[in-house]
């Protein structure tokens, strides 16, 4: 049963006259017979009474009929919801990010954007590095904005920011009163650090092992603003951006000597994954404004 079919028929049954139907629906009298006739067959029932050619609609054509235009409504729905969502102008975009951008920067962001944009609309979705890439695998979210680049070349990355990370202690530690350091000198201080769904604790870890140190894991926090609370009550140090959400009172920024230590944020997406024309949009304005 095709969709023409069904539109073929409703035309029939409201006109019923088949010449006239046919006129209607720029097709043949003959291709219009035969459709409905395959119809027919198909559903095991006569849908018309027949007199020459003019037909009449009978109580099985009565009753599929209503079910049809219900259909067909739908289908219409349907096609309008989507020209909706994928319109440049007035379209929806579904985007994830990192829990603690959305103290600040995503705000920012799509309050930019929608003063330029004002038909578009976002769907949002934000939580930890594994839940926002579940989301886009999923295909429930077309980009992302996280901290971690993409591991594989399934994946585009555009860089959008690049912050410092600093070293964070207590104001009553010992090292408080530096304005820089060298982290090798917090071997064997207790370290805040963050459990594996934090995109930051992947990259901590490597530029620690490349400096040949360790560090005394003493609380794995969920996320940066416990990893500073718990710094800010004294009960460890910790690496962190200087971003909104982290600056709590009773935290001392401490300025890393060693290069490379930094914090990158980007838009993340699949390279093969169709994008609408609002979403294609969106990505373009975050290549042209951040890079």
């Amino acid at each position: 049963m095709e969709l023409t079919q069904l539109e073929y028929f409703l035309e029939v049954a409201r006109m019923e006259h088949l010449t006239k139907a046919a006129e209607s629906l720029s097709v043949t009298q003959p291709a219009l017979s035969h459709s409905i006739s395959k119809l027919e067959a198909e559903l095991g029932v006569p849908l018309f009474e027949r007199k020459g050619r003019n037909l009449q609609i009978n109580r099985y054509g009565t009753m599929f009929a209503k079910r049809v235009e219900t259909i067909l409504k739908e289908v219409e729905r349907g096609k309008q919801e989507i020209e909706e969502y994928s319109s440049p102008d007035s379209g929806v975009i579904h985007l994830s990010y990192l829990n603690i951008l959305g103290v600040d920067f995503i705000p920012h962001l799509i309050r930019e954007y929608q003063q330029a944009n004002p038909k578009i609309t976002f769907k949002l979705t934000q939580g930890d590095k594994g839940l926002i890439l579940d989301r886009v695998e999923s295909g429930d979210s077309d980009l992302m904005i996280t901290s971690e680049r993409p591991v594989d070349d399934t994946y585009e990355w555009l860089s959008i920011l690049t912050l410092p990370l600093y070293l964070i202690v207590s104001t009553e530690h010992r090292l408080a009163n530096q304005e820089s350091i060298s982290l090798k000198e917090i071997t064997g201080e207790p370290f805040v650090g963050l459990k594996q769904n934090c995109s930051l604790k992947d990259s901590l870890l490597a530029r620690v092992h490349h400096m040949n140190f360790t560090l005394v894991s003493t609380y794995d926090a969920e996320d940066l603003p416990t990893v500073a609370g718990f710094v800010s009550a004294g009960l460890g140090v910790s690496v962190l951006p200087k971003t909104a959400g982290l600056e709590l009172k009773g935290l001392r920024w401490i300025k890393i000597e060693e290069k490379g230590w930094v914090w990158e944020v980007g838009l993340h997406y699949k390279k093969n994954r169709f994008l609408s024309p609002a979403t294609q949009n969106f990505v373009r304005y975050i290549e042209d404004k951040f890079n």
